[in-house]
């Protein structure tokens, strides 16, 4: 996602939170879990024969639906400004592309199909008595999370994955993205331990340079599941407007993952 994709998302977030004040009424969201995970790139069939690549149908069939998830909303027709084409991502360093394109919901490489999903999770009902800024601020406590499926043939979903991890070493001081027209600077990378489940995984903290001065962390899950890669680009409006970290929806990224098992 892009910085003006955040904003949007924030502004659009501030309207359903002025209704949820307006009404008085909405739901409380499951409290984000921290996954315990497996160390980078990590693969539990390293000697198994590459997977057969899933087509399109089949990845849609394989996608996040509402009903597998107890809480937020799964789009199935991601909005136009985050659904972004492959050639509206660069880097400065050509060496950090793959970090860009993973932020940004766009598949590694090229891959034989797609698909794409985003869920946005239930905003928090404010405490009896809030002042309205507070409960503005409480209901801006969402995470938002691009979902983009990409089936590859031959070894090209483990060789994406290792040039993700790659790329995350070498970019770890920094670089700049522009994304469908707008630059970011991101001035930190860093790799954390990725959730449990599929055959390995890569999970990043990209700093983005935000508005006035505010270091916003976005967090970027891959997981692979024999020649798909899943890859969960997720943001929470508030944190990242205060500059503060967050966890990832870990039980939206298991019920993905377990579609593609």
């Amino acid at each position: 996602m892009s910085a003006t994709a955040v904003r949007r998302t924030v502004l659009a977030a501030s309207a359903a939170a002025l209704a949820l004040l307006a009404t008085a009424c909405g739901g409380s969201g499951d409290s984000d879990k921290a996954a315990d995970g497996k160390g980078e790139g990590s693969s539990t069939a390293a000697a198994a024969p590459a997977a057969r690549a899933l087509t399109g149908a089949e990845l849609e069939k394989a996608a996040l639906a509402q009903s597998d998830v107890k809480s937020g909303k799964v789009t199935a027709k991601v909005p136009a400004r985050d659904d972004i084409a492959a050639g509206k991502v660069t880097a400065d360093d050509a060496a950090c592309l793959p970090l860009a394109r993973a932020q940004a919901g766009v598949a590694q490489g090229e891959p034989a199909a797609t698909a794409k999903r985003s869920w946005l999770g239930t905003p928090k009902k404010p405490a009896a008595g809030s002042k309205p800024e507070d409960a503005l601020l409480a209901a801006l406590d969402v995470n938002k999370t691009l979902i983009g499926l990409a089936s590859y043939d031959g070894g090209a979903a483990e060789a994406a994955l290792k040039g993700l991890s790659t790329a995350a070493r070498k970019c770890a001081g920094g670089f700049t993205a522009t994304i469908d027209g707008e630059k970011t600077k991101f001035p930190a990378v860093a790799t954390t331990a990725a959730p449990q489940g599929g055959d390995e995984g890569v999970a990043l903290t990209l700093t983005m340079a935000a508005d006035e001065g505010v270091k916003a962390p976005v967090k970027v899950v891959v997981i692979r599941e024999g020649a798909t890669l899943a890859t969960f680009s997720t943001i929470n409006m508030a944190a990242m407007t205060a500059g503060q970290d967050y966890q990832v929806p870990a039980d939206v990224i298991g019920a993905q993952v377990a579609k593609l098992g």
